[in-house]
């Protein structure tokens, strides 16, 4: 029973040493309503590809963990939206073996990297320490993902709706480097700057590529997080964005909801109440760290 599928062209760059770029589902099937989520997904995979790369989103697709999904997979995720098992680490053998279909996770995306061989993944923003952690102890696999899997990770920050100072904690006690792309200021999803410093800043792809390159050559175990601040012009006030969130947190408290359903609650909240504003952001900020990963992903080549 084949329940692993890598596309032939992922396959193939793989074999050329051709770059390739990850891009995680859960954004289609839990972050947007159909058919915004497919377009979306559409101009994620045509961006890596008119940066030099190839497009390999990750989801599971009737039971087969897919690496490198079709376009009619595509589309399927976006339809059935929501329906579709969000699907970390612990979840996959389950999904797999009831045969569903699953949106992957930074962490289940991660997992299927490193599977396949692809060293770069770009996303939104990654998971971490829930506010009020101390009470729920809600702290999102995706930290643990990145101490134990040996890829390097794009994104435009911890999640806003997240506690990022005990986020960059748990990440230094996991020995995760952050690197801030031409930033020293961790990056606060909607917004450029979250109060925090990163590890190191760095200002290229090249030198992001070879830091990665080297932490391989070292042996050393676990994936780097390199953060990309949200571009100027898509960047959102501070104040007004965690006031809103905020406002999406008392309400996830008053009906209930936690465990993996709180981030896609806070998320669709947040943008009802930004009227959309919030998703825009999200939409762009993704773009941006899809050109950075694929700047990286072909530097990375180069070093092979």
């Amino acid at each position: 029973m084949q329940i692993i599928k890598i596309s032939d062209e992922v396959t193939s760059a793989l074999k050329n040493n051709r770059p390739v770029v990850a891009l995680e589902s859960t954004i289609i099937s839990h972050g947007m309503p159909y058919p915004q989520n497919v377009e979306t997904a559409r101009m994620a995979e045509k961006i890596v590809r008119e940066n030099g790369c190839v497009p390999a989103t990750v989801a599971v697709i009737s039971g087969v963990l897919t690496i490198g999904c079709s376009d009619a997979e595509i589309e399927l995720l976006g339809k059935k939206g929501t329906s579709v098992v969000k699907v970390s680490r612990r979840d996959l053998p389950i999904v797999v073996a009831k045969g569903l279909d699953g949106a992957t996770t930074v962490a289940g995306t991660m997992y299927a990297c490193s599977l396949a061989g692809i060293d770069v993944f770009a996303t939104g923003g990654i998971g971490g320490v829930h506010r009020h952690a101390d009470k729920t102890m809600d702290i999102s696999a995706d930290l643990d993902e990145l101490q134990q899997t040996s890829v390097a990770v794009v994104c435009a920050g911890a999640k806003s709706i997240l506690d990022i100072g005990l986020t960059l904690e748990c990440l230094e006690t996991r020995g995760v480097p952050v690197i801030g792309y031409k930033t020293s200021d961790m990056p606060a999803f909607y917004t450029q700057k979250s109060g925090f410093k990163t590890d190191y800043e760095l200002d290229s792809a090249k030198e992001i590529a070879q830091a990665i390159y080297a932490k391989k050559q070292l042996k050393l175990n676990g994936g780097m997080l390199i953060v990309n601040p949200i571009p100027n012009e898509y960047s959102m006030d501070s104040d007004y964005i965690n006031s809103n969130i905020e406002q999406a947190l008392t309400e996830a408290d008053a009906q209930g909801i936690s465990g993996k359903n709180i981030t896609p609650f806070l998320l669709d909240k947040i943008q009802k109440l930004t009227c959309g504003q919030s998703l825009a952001a999200n939409i762009q900020l993704v773009f941006n760290n899809i050109r950075l990963a694929c700047g990286i992903a072909k530097e990375l080549c180069n070093l092979k």
